[in-house]
């Protein structure tokens, strides 16, 4: 389990390929996310567990980091650990690598 900021998330993105996981509700997504994440809101985590693999690897993306690091420390309970937690969140995101992304 890694914890990366805004700024070390953009670097590692440009080498590497994660799959990206916003655990926010529908309309927090519509409101602003990050090119290429996929939506699986916190609450259906669970149920989706069987589309995390134990070789992939993931960044969990919340709107300041705290549900996304709860998913983070779930997923790793379950054996999923190849994950990082974007500290700060897509508000973060916003603030430090796209400016032009919509904030709430």
């Amino acid at each position: 389990m890694k914890r990366f900021s805004a700024r070390e998330l953009a670097e590692y993105l440009k080498t590497h390929d994660p799959q990206l996981i916003d655990v926010r509700e529908p309309w927090e997504f519509a409101i602003a996310h990050i090119e290429g994440s996929e939506l699986i809101p916190m609450g259906q985590i669970p149920g989706q567990l069987q589309r995390f693999r134990d070789d992939g690897e993931y960044v969990i993306i919340c709107h300041h980091g705290i549900r996304s690091l709860q998913v983070q420390h779930w997923l790793a309970r379950q054996g999923i650990r190849n994950t990082i937690n974007l500290d700060g969140g897509v508000e973060a995101w916003a603030r430090e690598v796209d400016p032009q992304m919509a904030t709430y």
